[in-house]
């Protein structure tokens, strides 16, 4: 289909210095837990965005010097030429396909932990390292300050030789530029701090010695964190935030924005905030410079998106996690194809990788990290040699996406559904506070599956065994799910609770189906993700009495990868939900939990008029034990297989099940030769 015109101006080529983005869509930097040491992988993944249809395509965060060093995530290094012919490869994947390449070069000073190369960390004052650690950083002399501003020209040079065409300063995120303009991180008494000029002083000096090395061929942008969110105690963009773009407006070619205080404050999820939840913060700025302006807001919507540009929010439309979840979504959007968007959910899974030291991976788009070492393209399937039918049972996150991934390969499918309902534990999860966004996994691949004749969907159709044979398929692939356990055993705690008679003891799966609930409520969360605290969240808004016990220090401990513990914790104490931490459940019944301290074994007796237990989940695998007792009986049905995938076989998160169903669907008919995933491997000098 052609172009909608609404959506024309977000095609149009913008200037950026001395070079030019062929539209509006700029991919900001962002991690992807590759860095220097998966070079290929970087590469591929970079390229893919770029043949998506980004503008401009940037790298992750790119150290300049090895007092820079944040082991063991990964991030990219400048610090020699070596760094200079790794990064090649990607500046050339992007550049196939006429999109800019951006570096965002990096130094963290006291938010840099330097565990590999152990050299002292740096900051402008003296003070603890930002990131928890036995060490403090030391105060940057004069001679410090002269050698990181040499340190940074050099990696421009090396950026340019590499062939980049915009080279980021980066004063966000809480790194060593931001230190310095943060009154709270800069208590210095020099010509460097006191007063905003005098802590700026030394950003002004970047960008002006980026320009002088590089100027002539490359761009100049400066990422900057117009308001820490820390109030009065910090910069604010009602405040320092609008003075420092008004002291540098017009001396980078681009003017790069956003809020800091936290990774978790730019990249907020969606439970915590909204499509262009940035704006009120960075809406000020392309009233104080002529220079185009990019800011983020996880925008999925085109209708948004010509806003922004429109309303002069920003020229570029900034994205991160939008272009993760879906790398073609500028050019669905410029094919008349955007209803095919693979739209983000926000659940920040992708940063979860990061922070775990691992290689990218996202609930809606399976095939992101996995451009190299698998071969995936998230738009290109491999067509089928010969059309087989295949019965995919159960329509949960795994099961819908292996029946796309079949259908668009050209086999014939039959998706059976035990419910009225497609989407399984996404219809559940989605319906819970905040978590509504989820809901685009189950609607964008029902959306997709809709244009293809190849799959017959039939709801409300529970098989056994025996009507499984019957149906005669050449492959059964079982989706069924999961269920919550219901004995107290989760991650931390090893040996089921003594669960007797006596007041509501519940699952989340009864809760799901409708089960009354009478306070007070009391919940068990030894899953430590995101089910313990929305239920928390939804009973305490509902008025009853909550109190969220867990084995862990720390309420939903695990979302801290997903930088949402912090906005967790403090929505469910501000609704009044009592924590319970460090708390094993020993005992319940008669409407009193034993709970056991996790240290003392001291036992606290809690009264409760629903006690629900979100902890484990078990594989449903009842109708694969009964397909194997009846092997015999597959070669005369025409059955070759019989698979369980996602949670089925192992249960995990939506990502993972998506990511199982995906790979099924593509690698099922392929010798195993052919689908062992490669590794990039270090090659001695």
């Amino acid at each position: 289909m052609p172009r909608n015109p609404r959506y024309d101006i977000l095609f149009e080529p913008v200037r950026i210095g001395p070079v030019t983005a062929p539209n509006r869509f700029y991919q900001t930097p962002h991690a992807t837990g590759m860095g220097y040491l998966k070079p290929e992988s970087g590469a591929k993944l970079r390229g893919i965005k770029a043949e998506g249809g980004w503008g401009v395509v940037c790298t992750e965060y790119c150290s300049i010097h090895p007092s820079s060093d944040d082991s063991p995530f990964g991030f990219l290094t400048l610090w020699d030429e070596d760094d200079v012919r790794a990064l090649m490869p990607t500046v050339e994947a992007i550049h196939a396909h006429g999109s800019l390449a951006g570096v965002e070069l990096w130094h963290g000073g006291s938010h840099a932990n330097n565990r590999l190369t152990r050299e002292p960390i740096l900051a402008p004052s003296a003070r603890p390292a930002l990131i928890p650690q036995p060490g403090s950083a030391r105060a940057m002399d004069k001679a410090d300050i002269k050698a990181f501003r040499t340190w940074h020209r050099s990696a421009a040079l090396r950026a340019k030789r590499a062939g980049f065409d915009i080279v980021y300063c980066y004063a966000g995120h809480d790194y060593l530029p931001f230190q310095f303009l943060s009154p709270r991180l800069n208590l210095r008494g020099d010509e460097y701090g006191g007063s905003l000029a005098n802590r700026v002083r030394l950003l002004r000096e970047l960008i002006e010695d980026t320009r002088e090395a590089v100027g002539d061929r490359c761009a100049i942008a400066v990422r900057l964190s117009v308001d820490e969110l820390h109030g009065s105690r910090g910069i604010t963009s009602q405040g320092e935030g609008q003075e420092i773009l008004a002291m540098l407006a017009e001396l980078p070619d681009l003017w790069d924005v956003n809020v800091s205080g936290s990774l978790g404050n730019d990249s907020r999820s969606s439970r915590f905030s909204d499509e262009g939840f940035q704006e009120a913060h960075v809406a000020f700025v392309k009233a104080l410079t002529s220079k185009p302006v990019v800011s983020v807001g996880r925008f999925t919507s085109p209708d948004s998106m010509v806003s922004q540009v429109r309303r002069g929010i920003q020229d570029f439309i900034g994205a991160a996690r939008p272009s993760i979840a879906d790398p073609f979504l500028p050019k669905k959007i410029d094919e008349g194809r955007e209803d095919e968007i693979r739209e983000c959910i926000g659940c920040n899974i992708c940063r979860s990788a990061n922070n775990e030291a691992v290689p990218l991976r996202c609930s809606q788009n399976p095939t992101i990290g996995e451009e190299w070492r698998r071969g995936w393209h998230p738009e290109h399937v491999e067509a089928a040699d010969t059309s087989l039918h295949v019965l995919v049972v159960g329509s949960g996150p795994a099961g819908l996406e292996c029946a796309l991934t079949l259908g668009r390969r050209g086999h014939r499918v039959m998706l059976a559904e035990a419910g009225r309902k497609l989407g399984g534990r996404i219809n559940q999860e989605a319906g819970l506070p905040g978590l509504g966004y989820w809901a685009r996994i189950r609607d964008h691949r029902l959306h997709m599956m809709a244009k293809l004749s190849s799959i017959e969907i039939f709801p409300e159709s529970r098989l056994s065994a025996e009507d499984a044979l019957a149906l005669e398929a050449d492959h059964v692939v079982l989706a069924t799910g999961s269920r919550w356990r219901r004995d107290g055993i989760g991650s931390l705690g090893e040996e089921a609770a003594d669960l007797g008679a006596g007041g509501s003891i519940l699952t989340p799966d009864d809760v799901f189906a409708g089960a009354a609930i009478a306070g007070p409520v009391l919940i068990y969360d030894d899953e430590h993700y995101a089910v313990g605290g929305a239920l928390a969240e939804k009973f305490s808004k509902e008025g009853h009495q909550v109190h969220l016990a867990t084995p862990a220090a720390m309420l939903s401990s695990w979302t801290v990868m997903t930088d949402e513990q912090f906005f967790i914790q403090r929505r469910l104490m501000e609704l009044g939900v009592r924590p319970l931490l460090s708390q094993h459940l020993a005992s319940a019944g008669n409407g009193v939990a034993e709970l056991a301290c996790v240290y003392t074994g001291r036992i606290r007796r809690h009264e409760f008029g629903t006690l629900i237990l979100v902890t484990g989940r078990m594989a449903e695998d009842s109708l694969y034990r009964g397909l194997l007792a009846m092997t015999g009986q597959w070669q005369a049905a025409g059955i070759r297989s019989v698979t369980r995938i996602g949670d089925c076989l192992a249960p995990s998160s939506i990502a993972d099940a998506v990511h199982a169903g995906h790979r099924w669907a593509r690698e099922f008919d392929r010798p195993p030769a052919e689908i062992v995933p490669r590794r990039e491997r270090p090659i001695p000098a």
